[in-house]
């Protein structure tokens, strides 16, 4: 069987063009999308008056006959064929004969690739979404167990002020909702039809494009059937939205990494998610956080690659476009995979608490509550922040703690210390005092729980 668009050509096409062209090798990936798009087109064929009832079922029948070998895994895909869509009508064809080249009536592989992609990301954008909430509920399930476990809390990662630990895991949370809400904002742009559209100008066929959106469950169609073959920003919208993601996820795997080592032994993570070494037989090593945070790297390779291939493309639609479908699939599959093992690393994750309350007992974080200290005895902030640098400073030089400072060694710097200087200075009241909304306080943390937990029950 000769090519689908050949009447035209005298010659055949060059090997070496036919497989640099072809798409057949990723694009196959949209099988079950182009069948589904299929179905509704010809639908509104009959409905239309385009095609027969009689026609319209055999189609359909030879669609189900394809789909049916499709999930059996026993179709082969040819080259020659170059992509999904005219291997699908190819497929066809080989069952119901030659009715089934009156499926193509009013449409083009250019708006047929586009609904094809439409479908596809609406889809496992949904399942991202579905994913992401799974790993705020293993954090939010961390966190509840951990309010009252204190952490040091870092700025520049040095040592800053003492926190609770579920304060900082739900810093991820919200995170991940910002994440989740913008994956579910380029839903709306994604839910938008570009089916009937052709090639670039509509067609002469009195096509119905309305009740093909209806068909596939689109909000809409594109009002302009230049953009709707043309247009990729729901791809770039997805890219971005990922890139983002990934950003927080690498953010979170860094964190991992570095509590899981003996230096801050703040955590454990399951064997399950880690490796060990080929030589070295004491090592436990936190592969699955760390291949996260490579990850990241792909997937913003894969949104600024789309960005480079669309920024200079004329309307409409130019062969450039079939380089926007490898990126899609490899962050789809990298975002699905990555959530897949988080929550259940995040869910069995040891948490070390004697370990982080040593770290906080041995620090200077408290110092900002003695400045605050003096200030509500009056002193001006700027003079009691001195104060406490020179008193730091000296604990320093001294080899103690700001807890192990005696009473005269206080007011040998500033005569407004008082014994409640003692219990200003405890981690726990540092954390507790900080009650002001959003907070580590144990009143705003708990407060912050009930907020995530209502955030994920809205879903």
């Amino acid at each position: 069987m000769g090519k689908l668009w050949g009447g035209r050509f005298t010659k055949a096409t060059n090997k070496l063009v036919e497989e640099e062209t072809a798409s057949i090798s990723f694009d196959q990936k949209l099988a079950a999308e182009d069948i589904k798009g299929s179905r509704a087109h010809v639908t509104m064929l009959a409905t239309q008056g385009i095609v027969t009832e009689d026609e319209r079922d055999q189609i359909l029948d030879g669609l189900s006959r394809v789909e049916e070998k499709l999930k059996q895994g026993a179709l082969t895909y040819s080259v020659a064929n170059e992509d999904i869509h005219m291997n699908i009508e190819a497929f066809l064809i080989e069952e119901i004969g030659p009715v089934g080249g009156k499926l193509h009536t009013g449409r083009s592989r250019n708006d047929q690739v586009a609904t094809d992609m439409h479908l596809y990301l609406r889809e496992h954008t949904k399942q991202i979404i579905t994913a992401v909430g799974e790993v705020q509920r293993a954090l939010l399930q961390q966190a509840e167990k951990h309010v009252h476990t204190l952490i040091p809390g870092y700025t520049h990662l040095q040592r800053a002020q003492p926190v609770s630990f579920a304060h900082h895991l739900l810093a991820y949370f919200w995170m991940l909702d910002r994440d989740k809400q913008r994956f579910q904002d380029g839903l709306k742009r994604t839910n938008i039809s570009p089916l009937g559209a052709g090639a670039l100008a509509g067609t002469t066929f009195p096509i119905d494009r309305h009740q093909t959106a209806r068909e596939l469950e689109f909000d809409g169609v594109y009002a302009n059937s230049m953009d709707a073959v043309s247009d990729r920003d729901f791809i770039l919208e997805f890219l971005s939205a990922a890139s983002i993601f990934m950003m927080h996820l690498s953010r979170m795997s860094e964190e991992l990494v570095l509590w899981s080592s003996e230096e801050f032994s703040f955590i454990e993570l399951d064997d399950s998610f880690c490796t060990g070494s080929s030589i070295m037989p004491q090592k436990k090593n936190p592969d699955v956080p760390e291949l996260l945070r490579a990850k990241t790297g792909r997937v913003y390779g894969n949104l600024h690659g789309l960005l480079t291939v669309l920024k200079g493309l004329p309307l409409a639609y130019n062969k450039d476009m079939q380089e926007d479908k490898e990126g899609m699939f490899d962050t789809v599959e990298t975002l699905e995979a990555s959530l897949a093992m988080l929550a259940p690393m995040i869910e069995t994750m040891q948490v070390k608490e004697q370990s982080m309350r040593e770290a906080v007992n041995q620090d200077f974080s408290n110092a900002t509550d003695i400045a605050d200290y003096l200030v509500t005895k009056g002193t001006p902030f700027r003079e009691a922040h001195e104060v406490i640098g020179s008193i730091v400073l000296y604990a320093i030089e001294k080899k103690k703690f700001l807890l192990d400072l005696t009473m005269e060694e206080y007011t040998s710097f500033h005569p407004l210390f008082e014994e409640d200087i003692y219990q200003v200075l405890k981690p726990e009241q540092v954390v507790r005092n900080r009650n002001s909304y959003g907070g580590t306080g144990q009143e705003q943390v708990a407060s912050q729980l009930k907020e995530a937990a209502s955030a994920l029950m809205k879903e």
